[in-house]
C-alpha cells in the first residue's frame, strides 16, 4: 500500500514555506486557519466575478496571508494582474474595504497588495485553471493535457507531470489518465516540486486534475 504525502507539506522548511505566516494560542489556531480559507475564498469569488475577459483562468497563483496584532497584510500572486486592473480601475479599493466589513477587522488594519508572476504557465494553479477551461469546452483531455505541457515548456521548467480522472470525457466507468515530460523527482526534498489539486466540475461529473512541476534543484 503506496504512503501519499502533499508535495509541498513534504518540502516546507527546504524549498517550500508556509503562505500562511502567523502566531496564535492553541486555542484560537482553528479560527486563524478558518479566517485564512474563508479569505482567500472571498478574493478567488470576488476576481472570478469581475473578470474582465471571456477566458475561464483567474491567474491567481497563490495567496499569501502574515497576520500582525494590528495588521492583515495579503499579498494576492497573480499571473494576469491587468484582468482584475482594467476591469475594475477601483477594484483593489472596493475587495480591501470589503474584505474589512466581512471580517469585522476593526482593531486591524487590512492592506492587500498584487504581485505578477513573470512565467505564469509555469505555475500548476493557473494552468490547472487552463486545463479546466479546455475541459468545460468539451475540447480532448489528451490535447488539453499536451497543449498544457507546451504552455509548461515556454516557462523553462525541469519536468512536468499533469493527471486528469473521474468520468474523462463522459464515459461511464471512471479512469485516471497522466502525463509527463521531463523528471519530476518527488522523492528528492532538495528539489523543489510546485502542486495544486483542482477540482472541475463538467456536464457529465467532476474531474480531478492534479499538477506537479518540476522548478528547480537536483
Amino acid at each position: 500500500m503506496g504512503q501519499k504525502i502533499n508535495p509541498i507539506g513534504f518540502r516546507l522548511g527546504t524549498t517550500q514555506g508556509h503562505h500562511s505566516l502567523w502566531f496564535a494560542q492553541p486555542k484560537n489556531y482553528s479560527e486563524g486557519l478558518q479566517e485564512d480559507q474563508k479569505i482567500r475564498n472571498y478574493i478567488k469569488n470576488y476576481v472570478q466575478k469581475n473578470m474582465k475577459t471571456s477566458s475561464s483562468v483567474e491567474g491567481i497563483a497563490r495567496i499569501e496571508i502574515q497576520k500582525r496584532i494590528d495588521l492583515i497584510q495579503i499579498i494576492i500572486y497573480m499571473g494576469f494582474p491587468k484582468i482584475l486592473i482594467e476591469s475594475r480601475p477601483r477594484g483593489m479599493e472596493e475587495l480591501q474595504m470589503n474584505l474589512q466589513k466581512e471580517f469585522n477587522s476593526v482593531n486591524r488594519k487590512l492592506n492587500i497588495a498584487i504581485t505578477r508572476i513573470e512565467k505564469p504557465y509555469g505555475n500548476p494553479n493557473i494552468l490547472a485553471e487552463f486545463i479546466a477551461g479546455q475541459l468545460k469546452n468539451r475540447v480532448s483531455f489528451r490535447k488539453a493535457m499536451k497543449k498544457a505541457i507546451e504552455l509548461t515548456e515556454q516557462a523553462d521548467t525541469k519536468g512536468i507531470q499533469v493527471q486528469i480522472a473521474g468520468r474523462i470525457d463522459g464515459k461511464e466507468i471512471a479512469r485516471v489518465e497522466w502525463i509527463r515530460e521531463g523528471r519530476v523527482p518527488l522523492q528528492t526534498i532538495r528539489a523543489k516540486i510546485d502542486y495544486c489539486s483542482y477540482t472541475v466540475r463538467t456536464i457529465y461529473g467532476v474531474l480531478g486534475i492534479k499538477i506537479w512541476i518540476f522548478v528547480e534543484g537536483e
